[in-house]
């Protein structure tokens, strides 16, 4: 199987060298190649307005420029993509119901074949089981960037059961989980930082709680008091008299379990003015804070540290290979590095889709088969986006990487301080 997709893939890039590249798409358009065979849509399912945007971007243009690499061509199959937006501008954010009509959307489309996507792990727990049920499939979702344990494997009461009620899996994806990724941060910041008494807070979403949840789990056992773990409501004005409650118990840590977008920069900004810059009280937040521009920027946001379950672009390209060639690509025609590390995930994950397409007869089911049955799909490290071996465990869609990556905000921007290896 890897030397198959290894010598289609380099088939591909020398015969498609002189084929044509499809043109920039807009928001809710396709792009396409030229060539024979079947013509194929995958899509991306992305939050394309509010704070996610710059990610967003990044993530869905990496993703037309591996597609433009590659002649928009796999096997005898033409791609085209489609963005598809789960955000609103009310919300500035993903949005539930924007979500489900997504998913609606999705299985309608009759040339859809396949997802990449989503950024946030409560959008895909409305999207999977909808394309779960689509007569025609189930139909195919592989994500770069949900963490939440519950879409695979056993969290919270019915999951993973619920999201698959035809009884086949469907979702997969590229990335680790949150109980390895608040694990490693609890660890972090016990060994490492040496607090010993820590405040988590939650934005009372899905992924929020499941990775506040995971790092409550973990902090105790080394040697971490957890004073609380409550949620914050991403509409107030500020959180002075919230910091003033947890400055009286003495916390010497917080750690914010949730996205940015629910409000994290008024968060950031009354937590130093009530507790203290970041060196005084550290301040520690999961992927949800990472691949902002505007937190990067943010001077409260200095020496706030952030787990990245993967590898950053700079470790991405100091490691070479596919990977550095693709950042360099990207670099050379944007003018400057992804906005966010999961804009290469965004393109591992259509690495899966293209394979498990390539091996299909180019239906939905047949494209969800290849990725759940036999030995699953495998992109070798030397043409992977992310410089390493993917493999996705055909009994659950998770992936044999377990990379996780600790970040510091210094200087406006984030940078990597060190990997962090994940211990049970």
């Amino acid at each position: 199987m890897r030397n198959a997709y290894k010598i289609g893939a380099l088939a591909i890039a020398g015969s498609l060298a002189l084929a044509a590249c499809g043109s920039s798409s807009s928001s809710g358009s396709s792009t396409g190649g030229g060539g024979g065979g079947k013509t194929v849509v995958i899509s991306t399912d992305l939050p394309l307005q509010g704070s996610s945007k710059d990610a967003s971007d990044a993530t869905n243009q990496a993703i037309e420029l591996y597609l433009s690499q590659i002649g928009n061509k796999v096997g005898d199959y033409t791609i085209e993509l489609k963005k598809y937006d789960d955000s609103t501008a009310a919300a500035g954010k993903w949005d539930q119901a924007q979500c489900t009509k997504n998913a609606t959307d999705h299985v309608a489309n009759t040339a859809e074949v396949a997802v990449m996507g989503t950024y946030n792990s409560g959008c895909a727990k409305i999207i999977v089981p909808v394309l779960n049920q689509d007569p025609s499939g189930p139909m195919l979702m592989v994500s770069q960037a949900n963490t939440n344990p519950g879409l695979t494997k056993a969290w919270d009461p019915g999951e993973p059961d619920k999201y698959y009620p035809t009884g086949k899996r469907n979702y997969a994806r590229v990335v680790t989980t949150d109980d390895n990724q608040g694990r490693a941060a609890a660890q972090f910041m016990a060994k490492d930082l040496g607090v010993k008494k820590c405040y988590i807070l939650n934005d009372n979403e899905t992924y929020g709680q499941g990775v506040a949840a995971a790092f409550a789990t973990e902090a105790p056992k080394d040697g971490i008091t957890i004073l609380g773990n409550d949620p914050w409501d991403g509409k107030q004005p500020n959180y002075t008299a919230l910091f003033q409650k947890i400055k009286g118990l003495g916390a010497d840590c917080i750690y914010l379990g949730g996205i940015f977008d629910n409000n994290g920069g008024q968060l950031i900004k009354d937590k130093v003015a009530v507790m203290g810059d970041n060196t005084a009280v550290k301040l520690m937040g999961p992927d949800g804070f990472t691949g902002y521009p505007e937190l990067n920027k943010l001077p409260e946001g200095q020496g706030m540290y952030l787990s990245f379950p993967g590898l950053t672009n700079d470790d991405l390209r100091a490691q070479g290979g596919a990977a550095a060639k693709l950042l360099d690509a990207y670099k050379a025609k944007y003018g400057s590095d992804p906005a966010s590390s999961y804009a290469l995930y965004g393109v591992a994950a259509v690495q899966v889709i293209l394979q498990a397409i390539k091996q299909s007869d180019g239906t939905r089911k047949s494209v969800t088969d290849q990725v759940f049955t036999g030995s699953g799909i495998t992109i070798p490290a030397d043409v992977s986006a992310i410089g390493k071996e993917i493999k996705i465990d055909p009994k659950t869609g998770d992936v044999n990487l377990l990379d996780m990556t600790i970040e510091v905000i210094k200087g406006n921007a984030e940078t990597t301080l060190k990997g962090w290896p994940i211990t049970a």
